[in-house]
């Protein structure tokens, strides 16, 4: 299973990434040193989801192989 705790600690630091460089107060040397934590960060989160995305595909795949498509309803 994805670490949920990684993944969760991965999206706050790229969203703190994005805000450092979106304030526009860095110096050119401590935005590209942020640039380059946050892509790190994103490989991390995109890894994470990558690995739910299987599992999902996985839980719902019948007994046949082919795989059943359901709604996804974020409310529950």
């Amino acid at each position: 299973m994805a670490d949920k705790k990684g993944f969760e600690a991965a999206l706050k630091k790229l969203e703190k990434a994005v805000s450092k460089l979106e304030d526009g107060e860095l110096s050119l040397d401590q935005s590209l040193r942020v640039f380059s934590d946050g892509v790190e960060h994103a490989e991390v989160c995109r890894q994470s989801l990558q690995q739910v995305e299987l599992q999902v595909e996985q839980l719902l795949k019948q007994a046949d192989g082919t795989l059943q498509a359901e709604a996804f309803d974020d409310e529950q």
